[in-house]
């Protein structure tokens, strides 16, 4: 089992090669197929950041402080969370976008040697 296990490996890593040196080489929009992995990677981390900031912003996720009932506090926003909400949803239309440029390329692309 050990054998199959390494054969098995290299051939991932052989194939895991083959997909980056295709994406490298192979053009979407402006740039490359990683260009565009490399833009949805950081749509997705802003997503998260800007959803994070609205739910901080919100008061939500705010437990273990005291005793008193979530009535009894009353919470001021610090950041305007409408408009991160709404920042995050374009950012999440970009995200798809992106994501089926880069699916229809991959099936259009035959993978590199």
């Amino acid at each position: 089992m050990l054998v199959e296990a390494e054969t098995a490996l290299d051939e991932l890593e052989s194939l895991i090669q083959r997909i980056n040196r295709t994406n490298a080489a192979t053009p979407l929009g402006e740039g490359t197929i990683t260009d565009a992995i490399a833009r949805r990677d950081v749509l997705r981390l802003r997503h998260g950041v800007l959803t994070a900031a609205a739910d901080a912003a919100a008061g939500r996720n705010q437990g273990g402080y005291g005793r008193q009932l979530r009535s009894e506090l009353r919470y001021l926003s610090a950041l305007p969370v409408a408009e991160l909400r709404s920042r995050a949803d374009r950012v999440a239309g970009e995200i798809r976008l992106v994501d089926v440029e880069i699916q229809r390329t991959n099936w259009e692309t035959d993978l590199l040697d």
